[in-house]
């Protein structure tokens, strides 16, 4: 049995008990029941996903994983494939914006290499987990191979499994690619059968003409790669980055570990299509921090059945948003464990409650 295997058969459905102690608890905190709406229900979601009825968040852990495209280099992006690298040296300088809301938010970041071009030179806070210096691009055949898709969810799974013995409560998983817009748009098309005119956006901020060739390219890149949309791992290795396949290792292993994983924007939901499509119970371990200003975005999350916490017109990845999603997954269970009750502050329910 591979790694990939192993780690799936290890992930349960949430503790059903938990859940319902803790939606027991949520009736009796002095409030109206439901006045605090989505925190709420992320409660009772994380102490099924912890299996503890009072869960608790204290070590919260940031994954960005980077790796180059092929696919840029067909013009779908502003920006040069070396801006991916100068950009994980900026993460690991603590320069970029993941870095100042990981820091706000109490997270530990820790940047992974999954596939850099040229490489980077060992650094703290650096996991390399490479399978290449990045893919090949898409127009031309398959972005990867079967082997190579399967050694980047091999990497993710790796990478979760060392972050939990430094201690790991919550994961948010980001990433950093140029060019990785597009292979996500590639894969939310071909899972969700939705048009690539429909999943795809600007991205770095392109204009309309680069859009309509971007749109394109995976138009084309579909055609000629045919993904299986029922093989998760044929859809990565035809039209997806080292990175998506490495979040979707870190979702898996993450959920055999009985730890919530908080997904950012467009890329880690579409690494989320591929775990799901690997282990469709790893759903009820996905917590989508917002929804991102990318069309594709909503397919992906209507797909997997996930309502995002919130909307801020965010595109950035990284984990920008997945860091903000921590933050509220933490307000949702120390509301659940530390507000009193109506016995314990002896406040009157209302009228016919218990």
């Amino acid at each position: 049995m591979n790694l990939i295997d192993e780690t799936i058969k290890n992930i349960r459905p949430p503790d059903k008990e938990s859940m319902k102690q803790a939606a027991l608890r949520q009736a009796q905190l002095t409030k109206p029941r439901g006045s605090l709406g989505m925190l709420e229900d992320l409660s009772i979601q994380i102490a099924g996903i912890m299996r503890r009825p009072l869960p608790e968040i204290n070590h919260k852990v940031i994954l960005t994983m980077a790796a180059d495209h092929g696919v840029a280099g067909e013009g779908v992006s502003l920006y040069p494939r070396e801006v991916t690298r100068q950009m994980v040296l900026n993460f690991l300088n603590g320069g970029a914006a993941i870095n100042v809301l990981g820091r706000l938010v109490g997270a530990r970041l820790t940047v992974v290499d999954m596939g850099v071009q040229g490489g980077l030179d060992p650094h703290e806070g650096l996991v390399c987990k490479m399978v290449d210096f990045g893919t090949a691009s898409m127009l031309q055949g398959p972005a990867m191979t079967r082997a190579q898709a399967m050694d980047s969810i091999t990497g993710g799974i790796e990478v979760v499994r060392s972050e939990l013995e430094k201690g790991m409560d919550i994961v948010g998983v980001g990433e950093m690619g140029i060019g990785n817009s597009t292979a996500a748009s590639a894969i939310i098309s071909a899972v969700t059968g939705k048009p690539p005119s429909s999943v795809t956006g600007r991205g770095t901020g392109i204009g309309d003409d680069r859009l309509k060739l971007k749109i394109d390219v995976i138009s084309r890149a579909l055609e000629i790669n045919h993904p299986d949309k029922g093989d998760a791992l044929d859809v990565l290795s035809r039209v997806g980055g080292f990175e998506i396949g490495g979040m979707a290792g870190a979702m898996l292993a993450a959920a055999a570990a009985g730890v919530p994983v908080v997904i950012d924007g467009l890329i880690s939901g579409s690494a989320a299509l591929i775990a799901e499509g690997l282990c469709p119970h790893i759903k009820d371990y996905l917590i989508a921090s917002h929804l991102s200003a990318e069309p594709g975005h909503a397919v992906c999350l209507k797909h997997l059945g996930l309502k995002p916490l919130v909307d801020l017109n965010l595109r950035l990845g990284e984990g920008t948003g997945a860091a903000l999603g921590i933050f509220l997954c933490e307000a949702a269970v120390k509301t659940l464990a530390q507000m009193a009750t109506f016995e314990e502050a002896e406040v009157s329910d209302m009228e016919g409650g218990s």
